[in-house]
């Protein structure tokens, strides 16, 4: 049994975690439990040596000293004053009535919005209960399909996950070792195309069946010619200033991700003062959440690094690596097994879970295999998308639940009863977006240069070949 135990730590120690979150314990004291537990057993075993725990407080210390992870704070806290600054109502409201006449032109504006809050808040949740609590009524006001609205109001809110300054690609970069700036720059135009194929999809339902999209009738339609013009301009101008004031300043080598992040939280800050909706509670309230939030991701990555610690010290990490690595395909297969893991991991664990528990065991096979790792990330980026789409279990659902009306309500501006929204519908309206995700995984896969071309590759030089002759001065020795 002790012999057993001893050649097959590593498989035994990731079960053992496997039955711990599936029991439902918090996944940062399941991930400590687990690796201080296998910890001592392999110290008793002979397989590990106590000096190796005395490495714990340097590799905690290096988790809160990492200047990276400050961004996370800074975006969490920009996204939720900007929930609040009145920005996203004014945004869905101008821009419904920009694409009003248009049959669902409700849902291409709920589209639009979410990629514009994407890049301004990062913080999925702020996007999908903003555009839930304001187009949502609309929506059935209107006779939209229950299933569809809720369907695009979940996925678009997601977008804030893949573009930037999503903090999905903080912890991403923060994992992979790689620059949040390159991450940034790599996830633009998947994050466009994600957008583009959303809307290419609510154009085929409009030609399929019309009514469940209609077009917003001509008493709806308040703003017209020059007032509708004027705006849309200044609606439009925030949100693009505060855009470039986070990313602009990121890629032009102006400001660091934490930098433009707490550029972001001034300007959310200053944006919702001219709005008059600052307030004392209002801050207070985002600073709350913003702990919440920032103590949950710190305390799953000490949870995570424990782990680690003990699961590379009993070779586990090796035992990945082979496992992996004798894939037939090469980087084929890699790819394909990887993606269909973390699809299906993705139905029960959330974007944190996977990125802290995950990514470290895979990013040196993929290393080893020669593929990107801004791309690698990317990739694992809109594929860990759908976690917040999967039903049952998707976050993004969960928000769109908290404020979609289940219950028949009166309709304030018609005076009729609009029936509630099922659990139901709202999983139905899912499922063709997570479809378009993996899509896009697909895509991402098949056309690399959507993440590669915006990549800065250097001059393709070598340094170590680089060899710097000088010259011996010509020195004429006295007789």
């Amino acid at each position: 049994m002790v012999e057993l135990l001893s050649h097959n730590m590593a498989p035994i120690m990731f079960g053992g975690l496997a039955v711990f979150l599936l029991l439902g314990f918090p996944v940062a004291f399941a991930l400590a439990a687990n690796g201080l537990f296998f910890g001592f057993i392999g110290i008793e075993l002979g397989l590990l040596h106590f000096s190796l725990m005395s490495a714990l407080p340097e590799r905690v210390y290096g988790i809160m000293s990492n200047e990276t992870l400050l961004a996370v704070p800074f975006f969490t806290f920009m996204g939720l004053i900007l929930e609040r600054s009145g920005m996203a109502e004014d945004l869905l409201d101008t821009i419904g009535q920009l694409f009003g006449p248009v049959r669902g032109g409700l849902a291409y504006a709920v589209i639009f919005v979410g990629a514009l809050l994407a890049a301004t808040t990062g913080v999925v949740a702020a996007s999908v209960i903003s555009m839930g609590l304001i187009s949502l009524p609309i929506m059935l006001r209107y006779n939209y399909s229950r299933s569809i609205a809720s369907g695009v109001i979940a996925a678009s809110g997601t977008l804030a996950q893949i573009i930037p300054p999503s903090l999905v690609l903080i912890i991403l970069a923060d994992q992979l070792g790689r620059s949040v700036g390159d991450m940034y720059a790599g996830a633009i135009i998947p994050g466009l195309v994600l957008s583009s194929l959303y809307a290419g999809w609510i154009f085929l339902v409009t030609l399929a069946k019309p009514k469940a999209l209609p077009a917003l009738p001509p008493e709806a339609r308040t703003l017209r010619g020059f007032k509708l013009l004027n705006r849309v301009i200044f609606s439009l101008l925030p949100p693009l200033v505060l855009i470039f004031l986070v990313l602009g300043t990121i890629f032009l080598g102006i400001a660091t991700p934490t930098e433009g992040g707490a550029m972001g939280a001034t300007g959310a800050l200053i944006l919702a003062m001219i709005n008059r909706r600052l307030s004392w509670k209002l801050v207070s309230q985002a600073i709350d959440q913003t702990a919440k939030l920032s103590a949950f991701v710190i305390f799953i990555l000490i949870g995570s690094t424990v782990f680690s610690l003990t699961f590379r010290g009993v070779n586990g990490d090796l035992w990945v690596e082979e496992l992996l690595l004798g894939l037939p395909g090469g980087q084929t297969g890699f790819l394909i097994v990887v993606n269909i893991m973390v699809f299906i991991l993705a139905f029960f664990l959330d974007f944190f879970e996977l990125a802290f528990i995950i990514i470290p065991l895979l990013a040196p096979v993929a290393d080893k295999l020669g593929i990107d790792l801004i791309w690698f990330g990317v990739l694992l980026g809109v594929n860990m998308q759908t976690s917040f789409m999967h039903p049952p279990f998707g976050f993004a659902l969960f928000y769109l639940r908290s404020v979609a009306a289940k219950e028949p309500y009166v309709d304030k501006i018609t005076g009729q009863t609009i029936a509630g929204i099922t659990t139901g519908q709202i999983y139905m309206g899912a499922i063709p977006f997570v479809c378009i995700q993996v899509i896009m995984v697909a895509l991402v896969i098949i056309f690399p240069e959507m993440v590669t071309a915006n990549l800065d590759h250097g001059t393709g030089i070598d340094p170590n070949t680089i060899n710097i002759d000088v010259p011996l001065p010509d020195i004429t020795l006295p007789d």
